[in-house]
């Protein structure tokens, strides 16, 4: 009796078509086309996990740019006075403040300011 894989095949064909549901045309309903879809959404999508951290990254920056720029600083020196002030709040966290507690983002500017002074 020879061994036939019919099950699994169907199983693995219909994983990978399951994935690609909504994908446009053949895209989603043909197995090849949908395999390749899928290998290629996976790519973009592992890509994009990576992208986010840059564009977030550019964001927090962007807000300290204008936040520092508000308070007389540009955002390199507002950068380097917070280092030398020993102030150890990330990029996320200081726009957070610059947003929502402009007067304690204005006190930590000035400290800043008197590190690299």
């Amino acid at each position: 009796m020879r061994v036939k894989n019919g099950a699994a095949t169907r199983q693995r064909r219909n994983r990978v078509l399951k994935r690609a549901k909504g994908f446009r045309g053949g895209r989603g309903r043909l197995f090849r086309n949908a395999k390749e879809s899928t290998l290629r959404a996976d790519a973009f999508a592992f890509g994009g996990r990576r992208r986010k951290k840059r564009d977030f990254r550019r964001l927090w920056i962007t807000r300290l740019s204008a936040a520092a720029k508000a308070n007389g600083m540009m955002y390199s020196r507002f950068i380097n006075g917070c280092a030398k002030a020993g102030i150890g709040l990330n990029r996320k966290e200081l726009s957070e403040i610059a947003i929502h507690e402009p007067e304690v983002f204005a006190e930590i500017c000035n400290k800043a300011k008197a590190a690299i002074a």
